[in-house]
């Protein structure tokens, strides 16, 4: 669920109250506008590729190292790191000096960067989960036809239901992972937006996205003054109808809109991003299957290994004959390799989250390309509405003007409506030619966008398969060499023994 806020409210012991002091909104001034998992090449892979995955490991140290470096950029050297740790309870500033007041979280958000276009190379804020929602609405307004990655959702009931302190972590390796997202896309890294949200301290109010002047005709502003002004909430209503209208009549009503999507080439797109989506999503839910089947699988092999413990410590306490106690060290070797080849299991099951993780991060860049697409299906609708309006304005103008004529002299009280729709029909054009910009820019963004993630799902899917493969291998030779052990030590202690 996507809520404004009341955050993280009350998910952290008390520490001493901090109030921060309400800075004004440097967002608000501001005009409109894949670390690939590494993997070890044979022949070396079977010795090198086993490291053990220590569970108690900070999820951001894991990748704390990764920097997101710039694809566009003609440095492979350019990079920028951001790392969000020490979450912090705060009390609102209104009701501080009340007991009991509402408080919220913040986290430290440190960056590192050789990009010229941020002032220096390493600062720290501190940012509060409506900042980061605040960021990422300013990011799709300004940004249309762009896939902008998807913030973490606000979600209420995981608050209330997990720990507290695992509620406040699971968010801030989210907000980590978003925001490293952000800081390798090609586009909003270099953003206004971002580099003030990164760069500049205090507190970021809620923003007031600005509204183009398309969008406010379509409000219901029919005069120059009117489309001046910002749109008021009643009018975004009346806009809605006629968008809805237009709709419609698009899918149901008579005449074909003066503006369609003709663009047959990013229709195939579109429709094979929808099939790609579909086989992610799959794909996805098979990773999930193997990952717990690994984990039983380890979990088996570990009670088994207990349960030969156990059965070698009856057997040599029972032990007369000397066979009895060579089926002892032989259950003892079988024991202590199921154990082994239990951990093995732990830690391959780690390293394969690791690795097929990339099919879950898919599953939101996919949700950023329906954005990206809506956002073009949208401009669109816009554009044949004022089309339909100024069409509909025209005809209006044209019924006065015939009726005006037959009175001798002119009728005054038309004239002056003439005059009037002559105004808002230019207006409405001169929105109309805005909408048209718009679209074709959107248009633009899109295509450059999926050109960008085909280039980037090739190579992230490949680096997600050989280290998977490498990996399974890898962990496959170790638990072979544990078993070949046990049946080596085996033949060798019946020898000695007969």
């Amino acid at each position: 669920m996507m809520g404004s806020e009341n955050d993280e409210d009350s998910h952290l012991s008390p520490p001493p109250i901090i109030v921060t002091p309400a800075d004004s909104d440097p967002l608000s001034a501001l005009p409109p506008p894949n670390g690939g998992t590494s993997y070890i090449e044979p022949p070396s892979y079977a010795d090198v590729i086993f490291s053990p995955f220590d569970d108690n490991n900070n999820a951001s140290d894991d990748s704390s190292d990764t920097l997101s470096r710039s694809p566009s950029s003609s440095s492979s050297s350019d990079y920028i790191k951001i790392t969000v740790s020490s979450p912090q309870k705060e009390q609102e500033t209104a009701s501080s000096m009340l007991s009991g007041g509402s408080t919220y979280v913040t986290y430290l958000i440190t960056t590192r960067t050789n990009l010229p276009e941020y002032k220096g190379s390493d600062f720290t804020v501190r940012r509060r989960f409506r900042d980061v929602v605040a960021l990422g609405d300013r990011l799709a307004e300004s940004y249309k036809g762009f896939c902008i990655p998807p913030r973490p959702d606000k979600s209420v009931v995981e608050s209330q239901v997990m720990q507290r302190q695992e509620f406040v972590e699971q968010r801030r390796v989210a907000l980590e992972k978003y925001l490293r997202r952000l800081a390798s896309h090609p586009v909003i890294r270099s953003s206004d937006e971002l580099k003030v949200f990164l760069q500049v301290e205090g507190k970021l109010n809620h923003l007031k996205v600005g509204t183009d002047v398309a969008s406010r005709v379509l409000d219901g502003g029919v005069s120059v003054v009117e489309v001046a002004q910002p749109a008021r909430s009643g009018r975004d209503l009346f806009r809605l109808f006629k968008e809805l209208r237009q709709s419609v009549s698009n899918d149901w009503g008579g005449a074909k809109p003066a503006v369609v999507e003709e663009d047959k080439e990013f229709l195939e797109r579109k429709e094979k991003m929808h099939d790609l989506e579909k086989e992610i999503i799959n794909a996805s839910q098979q990773a999930e299957t193997l990952v717990k089947a690994q984990q039983d699988m380890g979990k088996t092999m570990g009670e088994l290994g207990l349960a030969f413990i156990k059965l070698t410590k009856f057997e040599n306490e029972e032990a007369v004959f000397n066979s009895q106690r060579a089926r002892a060290n032989d259950m003892k070797n079988l024991a202590t390799a199921a154990v082994k080849a239990s951990r093995f299991y732990r830690d391959l099951n780690s390293q394969t989250v690791k690795h097929l993780d990339t099919l879950h991060d898919y599953l939101g860049v996919m949700m950023a390309v329906q954005g990206a697409f809506a956002d073009r299906s949208s401009a669109l609708l816009t554009v044949q509405t004022l089309l339909s309006e100024v069409s509909s304005l025209e005809g209006r103008a044209e019924k006065l003007e015939a009726a005006s004529s037959k009175v001798f002299g002119g009728d005054k009280s038309r004239i002056k409506k003439i005059e009037e729709l002559k105004e808002t029909i230019k207006v409405t054009e001169d929105a109309k030619n805005v909408a048209i910009r718009d679209y074709e820019r959107i248009k633009e963004n899109n295509r450059s966008e999926v050109e960008r993630l085909d280039r980037e799902r090739r190579a992230d899917f490949l680096s997600m398969m050989k280290g998977f493969v490498v990996n399974q291998v890898g962990y496959a030779e170790k638990m072979a060499n544990v078993w070949a052990k046990v049946a080596e030590e085996s033949s060798q202690y019946n020898r000695e023994s007969s």
